[in-house]
């Protein structure tokens, strides 16, 4: 299976810039390899490359090795953190037609 790699960096403006690369040779050139990931559990990063002023490598979609810059990583954290989740309400079930049919002959 070939894999994509994502880098999520901020650009100048403050806007968030997400770059795909079919191969790591293009990451491999602007930034340092330190490492090889070898504890993930998820087994398909295994063997991934770390980057020196990278967090990563972590899953993002199917085939898909995701780099981000530190700030990105903090700022999405802290907003996954902080978002509330969202309240789900049960339907409540009708009734059943026998509970709804009072008899009208008994009397307190």
């Amino acid at each position: 299976m070939t894999k994509n790699y994502r880098v999520v960096t901020r650009g100048t403006d403050g806007s968030i810039r997400i770059r795909d690369y079919d191969k790591p040779e293009p990451l491999l050139k602007m930034h340092s390899q330190i490492g090889i990931e070898d504890s993930s559990t998820d087994l398909s990063l295994r063997g991934q490359p770390v980057f020196r002023g990278l967090i990563g490598p972590m899953p993002d979609g199917k085939g898909v090795v995701r780099y981000e810059s530190p700030d990105v990583f903090e700022s999405l954290t802290k907003d996954w953190a902080s978002a509330k989740p969202v309240r789900r309400t049960r339907r409540r079930r009708a009734a059943a037609p026998a509970e709804q049919n009072v008899d009208s002959t008994s009397e307190a």
